[in-house]
This record gives structure tokens, sequence and C-alpha cells, in this order.
């Protein structure tokens, strides 16, 4: 179970300090240190490619809250142990290992070290540049004898080379002269004691009452297969424990100063440094460079991988430092001049925006062969696995803006296709079941109920694979890979549902036991998300046989072959689409979430103490699971994903049933709540939601931005931008806006790769227009009318208005009729002493 906290949905000033976290365009800044809150700044500063990252720690590696660095996939095993064995559950857990630690250096003055808690500063600066791609601080200290220096260290994980990270670290005697030493260090933090013996924080027990947290290891991770040191280089090499996965680290270091210096190397099993010793003269500058290359495997030996990682320092040697902070500088504004939102008028919301942007590219960007993590590579929360988040939130920002990074993520689910056919036939069914978490492929939620029982996880995917496509044109993937994805999640659902006759000759097609997005409702017959999101499967799996049968008749030929398709199967997946059941209750007026929702009475959040927030971590689940209480938007996320098959009308309806009794426990919903509310009208309630969303990690809404960036809810924000305020929609390829731009608003700027052409829209309050800046020719709807835009000018179209605005908040439900005449009310569960 995933989830946290929050307060409210309201924000109604700039949640951050603006002394210490300035506004900056390209950029998050601190300019004071604090030690108060090192859990949150460790993420908020953390860097990273989507395959290496390096939590924001200080240099000198005191004080810390987590010390991380991550490798994405690069995981171990562990049994998992049921109080009670059942068969098909979980076997097998994964949790992300923190690879050897490299961000370390330490620095002593006289003999004094830079402890940056009880250090005099005179000036502290620390910035993470969305442009460069790069985490600088800059600090002038004071020592404990008087004597000034100048402190700047800058840190880089490569977006060019994947396997690079490189650090500087620069000391400058402002007013006199010192014994200066610099050691850096590379540390096996993951195995539990850093360089003063102490047990680490980063990788320790996990917090069994919350589940949001990693889980920890009594017993040794990482077994040393070699370790040495010559020269300016170490290597030190590892193998996990228990899944077999293979790790080489190696390092690089330079030197340049005109001051007089000696240095010596080292390396054992779990540690290797470098330790400069520096006659420091007044005005000499010292700069250390160190290189760093991370490769893994599944199981090549440890020997090649560190061949592989000389190879990386080699090439680094050779072309220079400069080389791949110009290639990190020409990497990101290639990615901003496709991804960019730009928000008119607004610099404290620009500034979050783009923080959010940047984290979905440290995210993805290298992800290749392996998925996106829920925390990304910041932090180990989740134990680093995957979820649907990726498909559902993530996917649709890069399939519009770097369908390349998309196409990587959607060629990694079909890497799992297998483990996933597996897990099928251990629950019984036909087809593939995607696992709900996971890092190598198999299931490791050890609680099913709100777990495996996310059966819509395979719908999710293949919702995923076919917005990908249609955005992108990519139907060679399709015809080759994507395709299998489709027919075995379509076998999947016709298998786990089933017919149901009317009196009257009608049949109906339902799904039962299965949990949907609402992780505080589990285990229930008919949750329309679910249902809705199997029927577009199913729909779309023989849909694309079809098109493939008339325009790609070898792949398809291939297909049938390699999938066994039968004759039939397709018109039979059809048939369960357009017979699936979707409920709609006629006395509310709404479509419950379930067969027995409208059951259940209301838990009464308006009443319940913010103290006993969130749910999850305060009641039993089976207290959870009797009210009708939502941990995140389900049926909402319904209206959205599959608006086309509700009315406005219901929509609206649906809205405000179900929004007063959401949580937000999960940080997967306000970005949804926020681009449903701003389309049925409510748009003060969607902006409040949209900047709560925006600030998650920034303020740190949820309590657990300590544990990693939330990776959905940044890629969420674009939806809410682009989705919500701009009022794109994208059914079956087709793009459709409406457009809702808050009040006060004075424009909002984005980028739209549509079939290869990039397209610029700005919305403003009485218009919108398309330019196409790279490509030839586009074509789009605004409120019905057709809309082609070429290369040769820009179009505008003139907008009445920005949508129906009705007035909110939305009260608390109750006093409702079921349709047996009884009425609902509302509650909050609370012991009764006798």
């Amino acid at each position: 179970m995933r989830g946290a906290h929050e307060d409210t949905p309201a924000l109604h000033r700039d949640p951050l300090d603006r002394v210490r976290f300035p506004v900056r365009d390209w950029g998050l800044s601190e300019t004071v240190y604090s030690a108060e809150d090192l859990g949150v700044t460790e993420t908020l500063f953390a860097v990273g490619n989507g395959y290496l990252g390096m939590r924001g720690n200080v240099e000198e590696g005191r004080e810390t809250y987590a010390h991380g660095t991550f490798i994405n996939g690069f995981h171990e095993t562990y049994p998992i142990r049921h109080a009670e064995e059942a068969f098909g559950f979980a076997k097998v857990g994964q949790t992300i290992v923190n690879v050897p630690d490299n961000k370390t250096i330490k620095l002593y003055v006289d003999d004094e070290p830079l402890l940056l808690p009880v250090a005099d500063l005179e000036s502290y600066d620390r910035t993470l540049d969305f442009r460069e791609g790069v985490l600088r601080r800059s600090i002038v200290w004071r020592t404990p004898a008087g004597k000034r220096v100048q402190v700047t260290s800058s840190r880089m994980v490569s977006f060019t080379q994947r396997h690079l990270a490189i650090m500087t670290f620069e000391v400058t005697m402002l007013d006199d002269s010192a014994p200066v030493v610099i050691s850096s260090q590379t540390l096996n933090r993951q195995d539990g004691r850093d360089e003063y013996h102490v047990r680490s924080a980063a990788m320790g027990e996990g917090n069994l009452a919350d589940p949001r947290k990693a889980e920890g290891f009594a017993e040794r991770v990482l077994e040393p297969q070699m370790h040495w040191a010559d020269g300016t280089r170490l290597m030190i090499g590892y193998r996990c424990a228990r899944s077999g996965m293979t790790l080489a680290v190696g390092v690089d270091h330079r030197i340049d100063t005109e001051n007089a210096y000696t240095e010596h190397i080292s390396a054992d099993e779990d540690t290797g440094k470098m330790v400069y010793r520096v006659q420091a003269s007044r005005g000499q500058t010292i700069t250390v460079t160190k290189t760093v290359a991370y490769h893994t495997s599944r199981g090549v030996p440890v020997r090649e991988l560190s061949d592989r990682c000389r190879r990386t320092l080699d090439r680094v040697l050779v072309q220079g430092v400069d080389r791949e902070l110009t290639a990190q500088r020409d990497w990101l504004d290639a990615y901003w001049d496709r991804s960019d939102v730009v928000l008119h008028d607004q610099p404290e919301l620009q500034q979050a925006v783009r923080w959010n942007l940047f984290q979905v590219a440290q995210a993805a960007a290298r992800a290749e062969q392996s998925g996106v993590p829920a925390k990304g590579v910041t932090g180990s929360g989740y134990s680093g696995h995957y979820f649907w988040d990726t498909e559902i939130y993530v996917l649709p920002f890069l399939s519009y803006t770097s369908p390349a990074m998309a196409r990587s993520a959607m060629r990694f689910r079909y890497q799992l296709l297998g483990a996933a056919r597996q897990r099928a036939r251990e629950l019984t069914q036909a087809g593939a079941l995607y696992p709900w978490r996971t890092i190598n492929g198999s299931e490791a939620s050890a609680y099913y109920a709100a777990g495996t029982a996310q059966y819509h996880i395979d719908a999710d995917v293949a919702y995923a694979l076919c917005k990908y496509v249609a955005a992108s044109g990519d139907h060679d993937f399709m015809n080759r890979e994507g395709i299998d994805i489709l027919v075995e999640t379509a076998r999947m659902w016709a298998d786990l549902g089933f017919w149901r006759e009317n009196g009257d000759g009608r049949r109906s097609f339902h799904i039962h036991g299965v949990t949907g997005p609402d992780e505080y409702t589990t285990v229930v017959n008919d949750n329309l998300f679910t249902n809705v999101m199997a029927r577009f499967n199913l729909d779309k799996a023989s849909w694309y046989l079809g098109w493939m049968k008339t325009e790609a008749p070898e792949a398809y030929a291939r297909a049938v072959e390699r999938l066994h398709v039968h004759d039939g199967e397709a018109a039979e997946w059809t048939e369960a689409a357009r017979a699936m059941t979707i409920l709609f209750d006629p006395v509310t007026g709404i479509n419950p979430q379930d067969s027995l929702f409208l059951d259940r009475e209301v838990w009464d959040l308006a009443h319940t103490p913010m103290d006993k927030r969130p749910l999850l971590l305060h009641y039993h689940p089976l207290v959870i699971y009797r009210f009708q209480v939502l941990k995140q938007a389900d049926v909402v996320l319904a209206l959205f994903l599959q608006g086309d098959h509700f009315t406005a009308e219901q929509k609206r309806v649906d809205f405000e049933y179900y929004d007063p009794i959401t949580t937000g426990d999960s940080t997967l919903s306000g970005v949804v709540q926020s681009i449903v509310a701003a389309e049925v009208g409510y748009a003060d309630l969607a902006l409040r939601y949209f900047t709560s969303s925006l600030y998650v990690d920034l303020a740190n809404l949820h309590g657990n931005t300590s544990d990693g960036v939330h990776v959905a809810s940044t890629g969420g924000v674009w939806n809410a931008l682009v989705y919500g305020f701009a009022g794109m929609r994208d059914y079956d390829g087709v793009i459709t806006f409406d457009p809702r731009l808050p009040v006060g608003w004075s424009g909002l700027s984005f980028m739209l790769t549509l079939l290869g052409t990039r397209v610029r829209v700005d919305l403003e309050p009485g218009r919108i227009g398309f330019e196409v800046v790279a490509g030839s020719r586009a074509e789009v709807s605004v409120r019905g009318h057709r809309v082609v835009v070429t290369a040769a000018e820009e179009v505008w179209v003139p907008l009445e208005d920005q949508g129906p605005r009705l007035s909110g908040p939305l009260g608390a439900r109750g006093g409702e009729r079921r349709p047996d005449g009884t009425l609902i009310t509302a509650s909050v569960p609370q012991a009764t002493l006798v």
C-alpha cells in the first residue's frame, strides 16, 4: 500500500521560504544551510539520469539523513515470509541496493574538518541548475582559527554518458596559508557502516508500520569480488548475495594547483580513498576532479564490468571534462525545447513546474532496459519498484515530448511479458498479468488485496502503449512487439471476466474480485475503473489486429502464428468490450465505484482529526474497507482516461460525489482531481489541487519527500497543465482542446510532438494559438472546429470563455438514499471504551 498525508488541497500562498529558496527561473537554490530538513533537501537536490542517481548529500558526508547512490534496477532479492501461506502469494521480494557512494569529499584545514552544522559560514549557496544539469555549491568558511576558505563544488550525472558522474571540489585560502587535506572517498554504505563505523540510515531497518519505506537487510548484501588502486584510479566490484547481480565502480582523480602537494590512493573491500595533502598558499586554488563510472549487470563477471568502467573513464580522460559539461547542456537544451511549459507572469509556479519536469528527465532519460521507479533514482522509497504510475502519469508526458523515452519504457514492459505470462498461470488465468509492483518482473507485493488484486495494471500498460503509438505513429513497434502486450492482456481480461444473461436474453460481461486504483476499497466486483479500462484493452487489441491484417499483413501473419491467435478470438474480445458492465445508480445519479460501494456508510473526513491521517497508518485495513472513503481518485480517474464514454453532466455528478470522500492520502490523486475539476467547472478547486500537486515534494506536503521524489506526481503536473488547464484530450488519437485557463493567469505555452511534428500551443484568456516549429503539419480540433497547422503560419482560434465556472468547495456527502431507500450516514470510526 502506498500513500501519505497533506492537510488540505488548498494552498493560498507560496509554501516555500523564499529567503532560503529564492525564485529563480532555471534552478532550485538554497541560500541558507539547515540541518532540520536534510532528508527533504537531499531529495530535492539529487542528480540523476534515469540509470544512476545520487542524493543531494553534502560532500563532507556529515550531517546526513540518508546517504544514497542508486542504480535503476540494481536490486537484491529476499524470501517473502507470510504469516500464513497460500498458493500464488508473492514469494520473492526485491529491493533497490544502495551502491558504493562516491559523493564524499572531506576537507581539513589546519587539521580541522569542515562540518556544515557547526561551521562558521560567511556565505552559502547551493543550486540545482535545470539548464546545465549540474548541482553546484559555494561557501565561505571561517575556520576555528579564523582563516577564511572559499569552497566550491559541483556534481553531475551525465545524460549523454549513461554510466558517468563527474564531481569537482575547489578550495581557496582567501587570507592566509594553511595545510589542507582533501580526502575523496568511495564507501560501501549498503552493508551498514559508514566511514565512522556507524550504522547507516540509508538502507537500515525498514519501518514496518509504513509500507512506503524500503525493506532492510540484517545480512551482507554486496559480496566483495575485487578491489585495487593504482596511480590516480581505483576500482571496486561486488556481487549481490541473493540476486546475483554484479557491479563495478571505477574512480579517476585529478588535481590542479600551483601549491605543493602529495597524494596517496588506497582501496579495500568496502572503501577507496584518494588523499591529497596540500601546502595551500593564499589565493592559490586547489581543484580536485573526480570522475566515476558505474556498470551493472544481471550476472556478467565483475572483471568484465571493470573493463567497461575503464573504457568509460579512459574516454573522459582523453576527451576532457569540459566536453562532458557541454554535452550535458546541449542535451538539456534539446529536452527543454521539447518539454518546457511556460506559465506567463507566474515566476514562483514557473520555477516549481520546471523542477517537476526536470525530475521526470532525471527519472526516465536513461532508464533503458529498465522501468521508471516510483521514486526514480533519488531514494529508496517503495524499494525502487515499478508500479502502474509510469504508464498513467509519466508516459503521456514522454509520449508527447520525448517519444524515444516513452518507447524505452514500453519496451521494458514487453521484455517482462514472459514473467507476466507466468504470473497469470500462477493466478489460474490465461494471457499475461503484469505484477502490481516489481523490479525483475515477478510480483513483489506481499499484500495481495491492495497489490496483486489490482489487475487494472494490464489495462494501464495497454493504455500507455496505445497512447504512445497514436502520438508517435510508431507502428513498427506495435507490429513487432506491442501487439504481443495487447493480445496477452486482452486474453487475461477475457478469461478473468464472465458472462451473465438477463431474463430478456441480453448478456452482460462482469469482472469480479479485483481492486481498483483506490486502495481503501479492495477485492470488489465490477470496479468501474477496472471495467472501463478493461473494455479499452479488449477493444484496442481487437482493433489493432484488424488494422494489421489490412495495413501490415506480413506482421499480422507473424503475430497470429507467434501468439496462436485463433479464429474468432478478436471478435470475442469486441463482444466482451461491448457488453462490459458499467454500473449506474439512478437514485444517486452516480456511477458506483463497485457493486457494493453504496452499501457502505460514508467516512466523515471533515471531522477526522489530522493526527489520524493518512488513514492507512492509523486504522486497520478492515476498518477502512467498511466505509465509503477513497485513498485516491478511482472513478474520477476513469472519467479522465475514458472521458469520451461519459457525458459532461455525468462527469460533474460523479465528481461532486467522490471528491469530498477522497482523502488525498496518495500523491497520485491531486493531479487527476485537478484535471476533472477543471473540466466540469470547479475552477478554484482545480487550481488548488494543481498547486498542492506542484509542491508535493518541494514543500514536503505528504511528509515523505525524504524517501525520494514522487515521480508520478511530477509527470502528473504536466498532465494537469496540458489536459487540465489547456483542456487537451486525445481519444483514439484525435487531439482536441477545450481550455480551462485559471482566472488571473495571463497565458500558458507548451510543446507537443504529434506524429513527428513539433507544435507550440499558446493559450491566452481569449484565444488559443498553434504554430509548427519542427516538421510540416498537424491537425487538431478546438471545441469542435478542425484546425490544420502548417509551417507557413501560426493559427489562432478565438475563445468565448474558459468553460463553465462552478462554486466550491464541495461538502461531505451523507443523507443520500440507496436504491433500496435506506439512508447513507457519515461518521468517523472510534474505539468505544467500556
